[in-house]
């Protein structure tokens, strides 16, 4: 009987795949499709540089921010700058960079103080003891497996 529903769910899986249904025929749609104008502007995205200058700082002693950021650029893509961060380490990374077509991305970085790192103190005492007792439950004994342990061969 098993087989005999199996014969029949192939010959039905074999007789969708040999002969699928036609897709639905849709009419064509009853608005017009859009017509856009050409653009009336160029497309070029390669724009001439435009030359700038900006400059900013932050001077925070409160928050310990000391940071700052510099840069020019001239009409041929010459882009010269520097900026300045105050590390965590209490050093000061100053990087002066430069950038064009021709060389790409050029830095110059430099370190000015020397890094201090404060003493580790631990949290916790050394003589520290949990505040929660020793479990009252005994340690779990476990037996000796009953198969022999594997010899592997020596090379």
């Amino acid at each position: 009987m098993q087989i005999f529903i199996f014969a029949v769910l192939i010959a039905v899986v074999a007789a969708n795949v040999a002969y699928p249904k036609p897709a639905p025929a849709y009419p064509a749609p009853a608005y017009p499709s859009p017509a856009y104008p050409a653009p009336a502007y160029q497309k070029s995205y390669d724009y001439a540089p435009m030359p700038y200058s900006f400059a900013w700082a932050v001077k925070d002693d409160p928050s310990y921010n000391d940071y700052a950021h510099q840069e020019t650029a001239d009409d041929k893509g010459y882009v010269t700058g520097s900026y300045r961060v105050l590390l965590p380490d209490g050093r000061t990374q100053i990087v002066n960079y430069k950038a064009d077509d021709y060389s790409g991305y050029v830095a110059d970085v430099k370190y000015e103080g020397e890094a201090k790192y404060p003493e580790y103190k631990p949290a916790y005492k050394a003589d520290y003891k949990p505040a929660y007792p020793a479990p009252a439950y005994p340690t779990p004994a476990y037996p000796a497996p009953a198969y022999p342990a594997p010899a592997y061969p020596k090379y």
